[in-house]
């Protein structure tokens, strides 16, 4: 086998291989054989027929299976031999031989050398927030929400109360596209209607009917309407009154505290969220760390894997979105939608990668272990969930990794400048709190 490597550009390669021919045709001679045992070609019985008949019958389609296996080993060979990292699947390409060579060309991309950059001088943002008595009330608050009665009152409907409606829009005395609705609720106060639909709604009791005007915003999502004056035809058919339940005995066993023990609902409501926070709290600092990663590491990307997570990311959003019931046959996604992503995922993995194997920093048993009762904490029947995760191998890679890099966000803030920021409860949770 005769090798030919030349650089094309940055981290593109082309290697050019002969193969002799009488090797390759040994094989195929040898390979014919084999198939000549059970070939069944009309007139003969199987293994009868003679070798060139069987030749006619199945040459072809013999060479063609031994020339693409030895193309395929014989570069794989080559790149062991030459020392290189292939990244993603090399494109290979018939080159012209000779009487006593079979010759073809390999393009293909090579893994980029990394070095990681200096850490010492980077800043490097620590989220920290403080989970308090005011933060379980409010907590508290919203299971209570969570869980509120409506009951049915013979008053004028006020902020807070839920009201069901019929109602009916026209503009210039013509009905509108999802203008109309029977049985409709929704909460006054919200903001889940527009200001004036729900202002002329307060004030009306049941079996009252109302007809109020509402000025569309310029901006409104709806076109049709956008800036215009619809006139509702509204009839109120049900007001009730918001009732939250009160925070006692039935209230604990409601959220599983089998004795109603106020003070144990509470301290589990306190490690739920300490927990949640504790794990938005290592996602924001994980972000830090692997932006800080990239933002010091220049780093070349071959196109193959770029392409290759490109796929992966479409795939991903084309099922999410068919679960939801789109239909996206007429719909392609754009590559250029997740290119982005795909780059910096890329990044990732090579700088993670070479961050892990360069200072040692695999995934230890004991902290898989620690990390899948961590997991498990969450269940009620902990053991259970760990014994699901340990039943199999291939369930642990998911721990595994998020171990890996649990330990390299612990190397890079050793050696970063760490910078700590206390964060609300509220702006922690995305205000949803």
């Amino acid at each position: 086998m005769q090798v030919q490597l030349e650089t094309l550009s940055g981290l593109e390669r082309r290697m050019s291989i002969a193969l002799p021919l009488a090797a390759i045709d040994a094989q195929v001679a040898e390979r014919l054989k084999r198939v000549a045992r059970t070939a069944k070609i009309q007139g003969f019985r199987p293994g009868k027929a003679p070798a060139k008949i069987v030749e006619a019958n199945y040459g072809a389609q013999v060479r063609e299976e031994v020339l693409g296996e030895q193309v395929q080993q014989s570069f794989y060979k080559a790149a062991v031999e030459q020392k290189l990292r292939v990244a993603g699947y090399p494109r290979f390409e018939p080159a012209e031989g000779d009487a006593e060579n079979f010759k073809f060309a390999a393009a293909f991309e090579v893994y980029p050398e990394i070095t990681i950059g200096e850490l010492a001088g980077k800043e490097i943002e620590k989220p920290n927030t403080e989970v308090t008595d005011a933060e379980i009330d409010k907590t508290v608050d919203i299971l209570r929400k969570q869980r509120t009665r409506f009951n049915r009152v013979e008053r004028a409907a006020a902020d807070g109360d839920r009201v069901i409606i019929d109602f009916k829009g026209t503009i210039d005395g013509v009905a509108f596209e999802g203008g109309s609705s029977e049985n409709f609720p929704f909460m006054l106060g919200q903001g889940q209607m527009l200001p004036e639909f729900e202002a002329g709604i307060i004030g009306a009791a049941e079996g009252e009917t109302k007809t109020v005007a509402v000025n569309f915003p310029a901006d409104y999502h709806g076109k049709d309407v956008a800036g215009k004056t619809a006139s509702f035809d509204i009839t109120v058919k049900n007001v009730a009154a918001a009732e939250l339940p009160e925070v006692n005995e039935e209230f604990a066993k409601l959220l599983g505290i089998a004795d109603g023990d106020v003070a144990k609902m509470r301290a589990e409501i306190r490690k739920n969220v300490e927990r949640e926070v504790k794990r938005r709290l290592s996602a924001q600092v994980k972000e830090n760390v692997m932006q800080a990663l990239i933002d010091v590491t220049p780093i070349d990307l071959p196109k193959a894997l770029v392409e290759l997570e490109v796929g992966r990311l479409m795939d991903q959003a084309r099922k999410d979105l068919e679960q939801r019931g789109m239909q996206l046959k007429d719909m392609p996604l754009p590559a250029d939608l997740f290119t982005q992503q795909a780059e910096r995922r890329v990044a990732l993995g090579l700088i993670l990668a070479e961050v892990v194997e360069a200072n040692k920093l695999e995934a230890k048993p004991e902290q898989v272990k620690a990390l899948v009762e961590e997991f498990a904490e969450s269940y009620e029947q902990p053991q259970d969930v760990i014994d699901w995760y340990y039943a199999e191998a291939g369930r642990l890679e998911g721990p595994t990794s998020m171990v890996l890099e649990d330990n390299v966000v612990e190397f890079v803030l050793g050696r970063a400048n760490v910078i700590q920021k206390d964060v609300s409860f509220e702006t922690l949770m995305g205000n949803n709190a």
